[in-house]
């Protein structure tokens, strides 16, 4: 699977919320993927945004922009997520 497949998997993936005339709010996570993968990634993204300074100049970079906390904190799941697809794919060598 590709990293997009695997945040799609998780349900963190963006998805566009349009409802008759309110064609213009902001998009959200699907949901629609493995519940329990979106919780085991909640809290280590949690202590890695306070704790982590990389991470945490990425979460003081989102705040600047505006955005609310939980979506930064959806957005650093995204991230550790793709990490870890992305060690998965250096360790199998492709």
């Amino acid at each position: 699977m590709t990293g997009r497949q695997w945040v799609a998997h998780a349900g963190l993936d963006p998805r566009a919320y349009e409802s008759g005339t309110s064609a213009h709010k902001p998009r959200r996570i699907s949901k629609a993927g493995n519940r329990f993968l979106r919780d085991a990634l909640f809290f280590p993204a949690l202590v890695a945004s306070r704790n982590d300074p990389h991470v945490k100049a990425y979460y003081d970079k989102l705040i600047a922009r505006g955005k609310k906390p939980m979506q930064v904190i959806v957005a650093i799941m995204r991230k550790l997520l793709l990490a870890i697809w992305g060690m998965l794919q250096r360790a199998l060598g492709r």
